[in-house]
């Protein structure tokens, strides 16, 4: 049998191939059956994650089902009981839940729309434009975003007085209109997503400064304003201290003030007032699961486009 040039038999050669072959297909399965359980057990913490999340929203439908012996009894029942048409029925006699819940969603929806047009034409003036005393302006928006609010209730209190609004729903709106942490996000945000060529462009095209606020840069600011407005929105949907110390008309409360009115000083029932608490939640995961979707889709689109 003719030897090789390394002095090897191709039978020699041909043996070597072969335990190759099979020590290179024992490695990748064994590399392929190492990235299969890595994805089952990403999946599998992802879907224990899921779970721990979703945990407190079916204990309050647990709670909010039964009554005030079954939460606190032991061992606590893990199963939803039949009661939970009987005591939302009761919160609808208690309060005036759906007058409260239409104030809430007006003072919500107002109050969000006014917080995304002022705070995202702020900041677009903030990341885009040179102008005198930008810098202090900055610093001073900063400044009072670190100030409690708990130390301008009674000055604001005041001034809502002086303007004769307090009792309604202007004084949750107005002083709401616009906000330092959205001011400072899409700011931030401005800086690193919208291109100064872009604004060159429409420039050139003519465009003045709210041309380009409105067709250049909202497009791009749409993820951004969607986390904001969830932000926003379930801010004011559960506002509770502003509203009970300036809403001093008993009809035209809000939602979060209605509710405290469940909870009894001396005979309190928590299956009353979670029945109450999951009515008024369920309006906001809504929310929430719209403003995701279009805030995920968004995002996913400018991945794509990088």
């Amino acid at each position: 049998m003719a030897a090789d040039l390394d002095g090897t038999t191709g039978t020699e050669a041909a043996r070597k191939v072969v335990t190759h072959d099979r020590a290179t297909g024992s490695a990748g399965l064994a590399i392929g059956s190492g990235s299969r359980l890595t994805r089952i057990a990403v999946r599998a913490a992802l879907l224990l994650g899921v779970l721990v999340s979703l945990f407190p929203f079916y204990w309050l439908v647990v709670m909010a089902s039964g009554t005030t012996e079954d939460i606190y009894s032991y061992p606590p029942k893990l199963v939803p009981d039949p009661h939970l048409l009987d005591n939302m029925g009761r919160v609808l006699d208690t309060v005036d839940f759906f007058g409260s819940l239409l104030n809430t969603v007006a003072v919500a929806v107002v109050g969000t729309a006014l917080v995304l047009f002022f705070d995202s034409l702020a900041a677009f003036a903030f990341a885009k434009y040179e102008f005198p005393g930008k810098r202090f302006l900055f610093g001073t928006l900063l400044v009072t975003y670190m100030i409690p609010a708990q130390l301008s209730l009674v000055p604001q209190f005041v001034t809502m007085a002086e303007f004769g609004w307090a009792g309604s729903l202007k004084a949750l709106i107005i002083p709401g209109a616009a906000n330092a942490f959205g001011i400072f996000w899409m700011r931030q945000y401005a800086q690193n997503s919208l291109p100064d060529e872009l604004l060159d462009a429409g420039r050139i095209d003519g465009a003045g400064f709210f041309r380009l606020y409105w067709q250049v840069a909202l497009p791009l600011f749409r993820p951004a304003l969607a986390f904001l407005g969830i932000f926003t929105f379930i801010g004011l949907w559960n506002d509770y201290i502003w509203p009970l110390v300036v809403m001093i008309n008993p009809d035209k409360v809000t939602l979060q003030v209605a509710l405290a009115n469940l909870n009894m000083l001396y005979n309190a029932d928590y299956a009353l007032v979670m029945a109450g608490a999951l009515m008024s939640v369920i309006p906001l995961i809504v929310v929430f699961l719209i403003g995701a979707r279009h805030f995920l889709r968004d995002l996913a689109a400018g991945a794509t486009k990088m």
